[in-house]
């Protein structure tokens, strides 16, 4: 068991939340109990995921996507008010980090899926660091690189070819980066992997030779919450489960 003051400040301290300009709130969204001692993590924290946290008699709830952003209307209506009535009904703790998550260099959300693809990150770059860039020595063609992606993550991906050239660096950036795509570019990368495709994406794809490949927001996202709630787990020997809260998207 710790307290929640200790969990805050490890997870502060560890994601330098305070360094990162963010579309909402880093830290505790939502204050529970002051001792945490089982903690559910998840990308999002939509109502499905605080109900089944409750099942799993969770204290403290830790996501990627919290309940609070810029340009929110704020008031406590609707489905907002649902899930914090939830989580105050329940004295649960909401901790919730977004761009810090993205970036940590080995528990974050880029990190943990360059490691399950096999990619070692040698550069970082883009608005705020936070596209990931590797060289693929053995350059493989683009639909080896697709099929890899879609064997790990478990879905297709959306995929708009470029020219066919041979891939020797791969950008990416997890969840709805697509305005990166330009940057990976301009830094010479062959594809360039996220979650999300818009409408300018395939040109661009198509008139500049470099692949783009869509795999998924929630796909994408899905791994450096659960690397980070098991080593906040071990440093402050709490329990941990993460809860996976299926998503088209």
């Amino acid at each position: 068991m710790a307290e929640r003051r200790e969990v805050q400040a490890f997870l502060d301290t560890l994601l330098e939340a305070g360094r990162f300009k963010d579309y909402g709130p880093n830290g505790l969204q939502v204050e529970g109990r002051p001792q945490v001692q089982r903690v559910a993590s998840g990308v999002t924290a939509s109502r499905a995921f605080i109900e089944a946290a409750i099942d799993a008699g969770a204290d403290t709830l830790l996501v990627h996507h919290g309940l609070f952003w810029r340009g929110q209307d704020g008031r406590l209506v609707g489905w907002l008010r649902e899930r914090v009535a939830l989580l105050c009904r329940h004295e649960l703790n909401l901790f919730a980090y977004h761009l810090p998550l993205d970036a940590h260099p080995r528990l974050g959300n880029n990190a943990q899926l360059g490691a399950r693809l096999g990619w070692a990150a040698d550069r970082f770059f883009g608005d705020q660091g936070l596209v990931a860039s590797a060289a693929l020595p053995d350059a493989p063609a683009l639909p080896a690189v697709v099929a890899r992606i879609e064997a790990v993550l478990g879905r297709s991906a959306v995929v708009v070819p470029g020219d066919g050239r041979a891939l020797r660096r791969i950008a990416w950036c997890t969840g709805g980066a697509q305005g990166q795509f330009e940057v990976a570019i301009a830094e010479g990368a062959d594809a360039f992997l996220t979650g999300e495709i818009s409408e300018p994406q395939a040109h661009l794809a198509r008139e500049t030779g470099v692949a783009f490949i869509a795999a998924g927001h929630h796909a994408t996202e899905r791994y450096g919450v659960q690397a980070l709630g098991s080593h906040l787990a071990e440093a402050l020997g709490l329990e941990h489960r993460f809860i996976d809260i299926a998503n088209p998207a």
